[in-house]
């Protein structure tokens, strides 16, 4: 049938039925012309924070990646499990097929948007992440989405294989890319890897040696970042923040990280951070997500916070960063830590530099035997 002039296609390829093997979803039309630029002169990343999708973050990414109606355009979603529940909602304005304008609540509206097709990857082996035809979809790209799910497959299967290399080649071009909640979590130069099961703030402060404390790349013995957006360089991230009260595991995580002379917690990532302002994190509550861009001069990178309307959450964004290396950091022993630097963006209206770390006011917390002083949020 038709829909807005595109002759619009629903389907679904497996490439075998081995469970190793990529399955493949598309709605509209992947091989329609594209008349939007290759290569960005300005970053644009979506740090999602999971829970409800924000639809605006949605549109901001296709609006940057230079598509607009008539131009076509290809939005591809990443993910280790599950289906193609992104592909209709990125890609309809609402219920029963509807494309026009204005989109309803909880629907992007990606077709009236100028968007040609919605494609999803589902890629849950090595194998599959070097698979030519997985490659060649993501290469062609005019924005990238990875879903939530669990990092750790994100990790085990994608870093190291030519998944790796078109998403690298991506950021290279400055094409949008986005994700959410594990989608998040490895878009920072570091990541909480989840290797060994989630954690969380109680276990990782009393702790941060737990064997569940597992970062990609490890602190001791580093070897390269899965990938590393330029805003995000000496940057770990993590999602559900609030309502999964999650500021202690990431204090925890970047004391791991930040190291000390003479500390336990000290791994070679320290010496390397020391020109780059330090190890930080930023930590997105759920039903918010941090839209980053570079600003016109290529001088600084800049963020905002969005989130939907009818959202009945803060939507807050942390900015984390520790100002002393952690005073006690050994395996079993509760984690201290003075002078951790805490700033919160809970507004859509501020801007929030990532290049000076500024732009909203700080305050400062410490942890004593595995506790806050003070409530850190």
């Amino acid at each position: 049938m038709r829909v807005v002039g595109l002759l619009l296609v629903i389907w679904s390829y497996v490439a075998l039925a081995d469970d190793d093997e990529f399955r493949y979803f598309v709605i509209g039309e992947p091989q329609a012309s594209i008349a939007v630029p290759v290569r960005h002169p300005q970053t644009a990343l979506v740090l999602m924070g999971g829970g409800q999708d924000v639809d605006q973050a949605f549109r901001w990414m296709i609006r940057r990646a230079g598509i607009k109606p008539g131009s076509g355009g290809r939005f591809v979603v990443l993910r280790a499990s599950g289906a193609d529940g992104y592909n209709p909602y990125i890609y309809y304005s609402g219920p029963g097929g509807k494309t026009g304008e204005p989109a309803d609540p909880y629907w992007v509206g990606g077709a009236a948007m100028g968007l040609s097709s919605v494609e999803t990857l589902v890629i849950p082996s090595r194998a599959a992440a070097d698979d030519p035809f997985v490659n060649d979809v993501v290469r062609r790209a005019d924005a990238i989405f990875i879903a939530g799910g669990d990092q750790s497959r994100y990790i085990r299967f994608w870093k190291g294989t030519a998944l790796d290399r078109s998403l690298t080649a991506l950021l290279d071009r400055n094409v949008p890319i986005g994700g959410t909640s594990a989608g998040l979590a490895i878009l920072g130069e570091y990541a909480f890897a989840a290797l060994q099961g989630t954690i969380d703030s109680a276990a990782a402060l009393s702790n941060p040696f737990d064997p569940r404390v597992t970062l990609d790349p490890d602190p001791v013995d580093p070897g390269q970042s899965f990938l590393v957006p330029k805003p995000l360089m000496g940057v770990l991230t993590d999602s559900h923040f609030d309502r999964r009260r999650r500021m202690g595991r990431l204090v925890a995580f970047l004391s791991r990280l930040e190291g000390g002379e003479g500390n336990g917690c000290l791994g070679k990532l320290a010496a390397a951070q020391k020109n780059l302002g330090g190890i930080r994190g930023i930590g997105v509550s759920e039903q918010a997500a941090l839209l980053i861009e570079s600003t016109a001069d290529k001088h600084d990178y800049i963020a905002r916070r969005v989130k939907n309307p009818w959202s009945d959450t803060e939507g807050a964004v942390y900015f984390v960063r520790p100002l002393a290396p952690p005073s006690e950091c050994e395996p079993g022993v509760p984690l201290s830590i003075d002078r951790v630097e805490i700033r919160k963006l809970a507004d859509s209206r501020t801007v929030f530099n990532l290049t000076d770390w500024s732009g909203v006011d700080a305050y400062t917390v410490s942890v004593e035997n595995g506790h806050f002083d003070i409530p850190p949020y």
